[in-house]
């Protein structure tokens, strides 16, 4: 495994399919697991939940990943250095203000480079998704990007979209207030450089607030029917632990109404 820092984005040179791991969170809802520990590094069923992700994107072909980080930093940085990561090649970038999401991606956008896609995943959610399969959909459609959507129990705390016949999103709207469906954002999606032209310059800028009410139109969905859970609560992180089938697992219904 190779790591290196966001400075040297600028004289990186790869042709490998990019990731941005956005793990940059507090935790907040998961103390006091996460007073000592970043909710990336928690266990699920014995691998950290920054592991999995890893060997997700090993599976699919991403060998380079961008990951994001702010509390317990060290905590991350050691557990890469300790082989971690495996062969794949990591990029730590440190937010001692935390950008948000969006922010996140504007602010890196030089290590894009001159790639014609690349992925965006949340390293709070757990899944097994085939991202093979979401990355051809995504070029079939043609659209400046692809975001997996799962169903929901509870559409109020979620990113809430409605998709026309096509596959298109024609609205998208963060935690509303009466959802017109409860069809939810997923956490993970392809995107083309013309995101970055969409992203405001304020910190902290939100993917969900701010990125993908303007992608309206111009992005697809993609149903995710795997396993597929964000761990933003305790008892979503027990939940997993009873439940997660691991990463040879696939093609099952997500646990999406817990």
């Amino acid at each position: 495994m190779r790591i290196y820092s966001g400075e040297l984005s600028a004289t990186k040179q790869n042709e490998s399919m990019k990731a941005f791991l956005l793990t940059a969170g507090h935790g907040t809802r998961l103390k006091p697991l996460t007073d000592t520990t970043p909710k990336c590094l928690l266990p699920i069923c014995g691998s950290p939940l920054l592991g999995i992700w890893l060997d997700l994107c090993r599976r699919y072909g991403i060998d380079e990943v961008s990951i994001n980080t702010h509390s317990h930093r060290g905590a991350v940085k050691t557990y890469l250095r300790e082989g971690g990561g495996g062969e794949m090649t990591i990029r730590l970038t440190e937010e001692d203000t935390l950008l948000g999401s969006a922010g996140t991606l504007l602010q890196n956008r030089a290590w894009v480079g001159q790639d014609s896609e690349f992925w965006i995943l949340y390293g709070d959610v757990l899944t097994n998704t085939d991202l093979a399969r979401m990355l051809r959909i995504h070029r079939q459609h043609k659209q400046a990007a692809t975001i997996g959507v799962y169903e929901v129990s509870n559409p109020k705390q979620c990113g809430i979209v409605d998709v026309d016949a096509g596959g298109i999103v024609r609205s998208f709207v963060e935690k509303p207030e009466n959802p017109s469906s409860n069809l939810a954002f997923a956490g993970l999606m392809v995107a083309t450089p013309a995101v970055f032209e969409l992203i405001p310059q304020q910190i902290p800028a939100d993917i969900g607030f701010h990125l993908l009410p303007k992608l309206v139109g111009r992005m697809a969905a993609y149903p995710i029917s795997e396993y597929l859970i964000d761990i933003g609560t305790y008892e979503k992180y027990e939940y997993v632990q009873r439940t997660w089938p691991g990463l040879q697992a696939s093609g099952m219904d997500s646990p999406r109404n817990h």
